[in-house]
This record gives structure tokens, sequence and C-alpha cells, in this order.
């Protein structure tokens, strides 16, 4: 049999959970054609895999690549760590489904998060959107449907409860864009409008769902996550649902209990969390009090206009300032990282005024990276504890925009292997291969890939065990990854020798069971 590509000398991790085993991996197009000893086979390519970990590609289950995922930087960013696929849609926010106010809208208010998609503009549908994806991008995508965004179209900035009529209609839209190749349902309640929306209203979103999960940026985490899990159960239960929380953080003795009792409960339950303390958001959400309506531009940056403006609130905020840094502040670029109480010494205010000004001046596009409070040893073993549970899966939370980024996207998987598994044994290489591959492709009902098997798609990472580690820092966060050379998404090539070989194979993936 001759090959198109032949993988050899590696030691495979199928994705199972099974030991490392010598064997040969040959790829015919698309597709994985034969494991094991194929020495001597004819193949168009081979590469030499002697001394390294043969996996499945990685799944970042929670990326905001939405519109950046074009970008070369982005894709040398991710294919560095061994991820061949983006789950977009986070949050609840993104481009489709919705008229052209609501892309502009999406746009706007996510600028900070998502960017500017390069060729969107104009209303979307979801099959239009992964149309945009297919082939033109070194990466797979696949995409959750934003309810914030669906409930936008449909509602505009409106707080209040969704009428029949109004429920049918966004309703009609999950339905529509499951049938066009949704992996799933997304909400974030804690931005706009999701934040307005009812258990009541999400579970009756989520029914058509099926296996596909419904997966959400609760309302609350930390010490408040009991009331974001209680709602995430709800809606299960009300729905049938499986959920899946993103970027689950906070105190391990507080997390891990509500994540037990769910499964008691027999929810079907994961969550994604990426190994770092700081998060990564819109400043708005951090500092805005619920009365600001942050969803209507105009009207909001009229209330903060004025100096004297939430005066009572500002104060309360006095213990934040230090924990946020300006990751992206477009006009105001000299911000970018540096803490809100560095950068309001520069300019001789408070950091509350500062905070202000910023605000007004980018029309509340900055965007911040936040210290978690019990940052340190405490918070460090919680990380560790959470990442452990078997119902974890890897998610990077990966921003890729603005000057002074938070590093988890150009690092967060290296970080998982290089120091979670060679350096702390949080996993075995075994455990990461289902963490960061198996399982999640599992969940996003991409049942073709995951796994090294003949007859699964050819999504394959090349790792080197002794030396991947992120290289990504607070002060550098830019910095690309080492100790992955070679990736293959759908059978191609798409980094050799720790360079972008030019190939855009990436598929806009649709549930496959």
């Amino acid at each position: 049999m001759t090959f198109d590509v032949v993988i050899s000398g590696g030691r495979v991790l199928d994705g199972t959970g099974a030991p490392a085993f010598r064997a040969d991996i040959g790829i015919t197009g698309e597709r994985i054609t034969a494991v094991g000893r194929l020495a001597g086979a004819p193949a168009g390519q081979v590469i030499d895999a002697t001394g390294r970990l043969v996996m499945p590609g990685f799944v970042d289950c929670h990326a905001h690549g939405d519109a950046l995922v074009f970008d070369a930087e982005v894709q040398l960013a991710a294919l560095r760590q061994g991820v061949t696929t983006f789950v977009l849609g986070q949050d609840g926010l993104s481009y489709a489904p919705g008229s052209a106010a609501t892309v502009g809208y999406a746009t706007r208010y996510f600028a900070a998060v998502n960017g500017v998609h390069p060729f969107l503009d104009a209303a979307a549908s979801v099959a239009e959107l992964l149309a945009g994806y297919d082939r033109a991008t070194a990466l797979n995508t696949a995409y959750l449907l934003p309810h914030g965004t669906i409930r936008y179209d449909v509602m505009g900035a409106s707080p209040a409860e969704a009428s029949p009529e109004q429920l049918a209609q966004m309703l009609d839209r999950v339905e529509r864009g499951l049938a066009e190749g949704a992996v799933g349902l997304s909400s974030g309640l804690e931005y706009l409008p999701g934040r307005n929306a009812s258990a009541a209203e999400l579970a009756a979103l989520c029914r058509p769902l099926g296996a596909l999960p419904y997966v959400t940026h609760m309302r609350a985490y930390g010490t408040g996550a009991g009331v974001g899990m209680a709602e995430v159960v709800e809606i299960a239960k009300a729905s049938g649902a499986p959920v899946h929380v993103s970027h689950l953080h906070g105190p391990a003795d507080v997390l891990l209990p509500l994540v037990e009792d769910a499964l008691a409960r027999e929810v079907d339950l994961t969550f994604d969390t990426y190994p770092y303390l700081r998060g990564s958001t819109i400043l708005a959400m951090i500092v805005l009090p619920p009365q600001v309506p942050a969803a209507e531009v105009d009207r909001a940056l009229d209330m903060l206009e004025s100096p004297s403006s939430l005066a009572d609130w500002w104060p309360t905020l006095d213990d934040l300032w230090p924990r946020l840094t300006v990751s992206h502040a477009p006009g105001q670029e000299w911000t970018e990282g540096l803490t809100i109480v560095e950068a309001a010494g520069r300019k001789g205010v408070t950091p509350a005024e500062f905070c202000r000004r910023l605000l007004v001046d980018t029309r509340l596009e900055a965007g911040c990276v936040v210290a978690r409070p019990d940052e340190g040893p405490a918070g460090e073993e919680s990380v560790r504890r959470i990442l452990r549970h078997p119902a974890h899966t890897g998610g990077s939370d990966g921003i890729y925009v603005g000057g002074h980024p938070h590093p988890r996207g150009w690092g967060a998987f290296a970080r998982f292997l290089g120091v979670h598994v060679r350096e702390l044994g949080d996993w075995t290489w075994e455990q990461a291969a289902v963490h960061l591959a198996a399982h999640p492709a599992r969940r996003f009902g991409l049942l073709d890939r995951g796994l090294l098997r003949p007859g699964l798609v050819a999504d394959v990472v090349v790792v080197d065990p002794a030396t991947v580690a992120d290289l990504a820092t607070y002060a550098a966060p830019r910095t690309p990854a080492t100790g992955i050379s070679e990736v293959l998404v759908s059978g191609v090539p798409v980094l050799s020798r720790g360079a972008l070989t030019g190939h855009t194979p990436g598929r806009a993936l649709r549930p496959t069971g």
C-alpha cells in the first residue's frame, strides 16, 4: 500500500488512555489508513518522529478566534501547541446568525475579545459563516450558536423577558443553526444581552440540542459559583441537554463539590479550564454596574461622559484596580500592558477617573487582563485539582486582540503538557491525550477526530516530551510555544520544523454523530 504521508518511529498515544506504543501512522488523503509497523512502505512524505510522541490533534474547547483564526500569527500560536481545532461562538456572542445590525452589535460589543471579522459585515447565517472558514485556514473550526447574538437579533438590547412569540423566533434560529452545522449552543450570562435571559428561556432553546452541549459562561464564578452552577443544573434538568461549563475557575474547595453534586444528579456535565490564575475580558463587563446599558454604547457613554457619573460606584472598586492590566485600547495603545494604577499615575489622575476616561475614549472597546484574588500557591493548587477531574477538557480562552493580550492563547496547551504533565505529574501523557483531544472531540460530536485509528481523520501532532513548553508570559504574551514542530490537519502538514507550511486544509466541522 502506498501512503501520502507516513509518521515513523514515534510512540503513539491514540487518545483512548491506553499506554503509548511503538507504531507508525500511515495516511492516505485526509484519513489514517494504517497504524502499525510500516518500515519500507512507499510514501510521498515520511516524517521522522523518533524519540517523540504522536498524539491526536488537540481541540481547544474555548477559543476566541472567530475573526482572527485567519491570521497566520494566531494559526502559528495554536499549532505550536498542538491545537488543530478551535471551538468558536463562545460566551453567547459571535457573528451569526443575525441581521447586519446584529453582526454590527456583536462586533462592536465584543471587539476586545473576538476582534473584527475580515470580510463579514452584513447579515450572516451559520452556513455562510462556516463556509468562510472552510479550507481558508490551517486550523479546523467548530461553531457554537451564540445565545446573546440570537437574542439581540430578535429583541435588540431589551432587558425584558422574552414573549412567547420572541421565544419562538429564537427557537427557529437555533433549529436552523443546528441544521446548518453548529455543534451546540453557548451563553454568556455576565455579558449583554445574555445577562437578561432567564433559565426558562435558556432551557427552551436547549431542547433541540439532542446530544450536543449547552456551553455556558455562567452567571457567577469563584466563590459565587454555586449560583451559576445551580442554574446550569436547572437548565440541564429542564431541557435534557448535556452541559459544558466554560473556563471553570476559582477555589477548588468550592467548585469541585458543585461538579460532583451535578454529576450525582445525573447531569451530563463537562467543563474546560486554562492553567493560569489571571483571566481576560472586556473592561466594561468588569467595572460597570448593571444600571449602565453597555449593550447600547451611546446611552452608556452619555452616563460616563460626566466626571460625577456613578460617583457612588467607583469607590467600591478600589481593591480591583491593582488587579487590572490593559490588554487592548484602540487609540490609547500607550496604556496596553500597564495596570490601571500605573496608567492612572502616568496621567496624574485616580484609577477610577482613568478607567472612566479609557472607557469613553475607546467607546467601551477596552480589554483587560484581570488577576484572581487568590493568586498565589492556593490558587495554583486549585488549578491543579480542577484540571485533574475526569470531566475536565482543555480550553485556552485565547483572546488574540490587542497589543498586550493574555498569554494563554499562545501557551495554555503547551503549559498543560510541559508543566502539568512533565513537571508536576497532574496527568500522565496518556491522560493528556484524553483531556485535550478525545474527550473534547466526543463532547462536540466530532466523532471522526480525537483518536488515532484507521478510518478517522488525520489530525496528528508530534510532541517532544522533553522540551514541550510554553514561552509566553504576561510580560511577553505573543511568544509561541516550543517542543511541537510537526502538525497535520486532515492529513496535510500545516506545521513543519516549527513553521507554517502555507497549506490551509482546515475544515469547518459539523457534528458527525
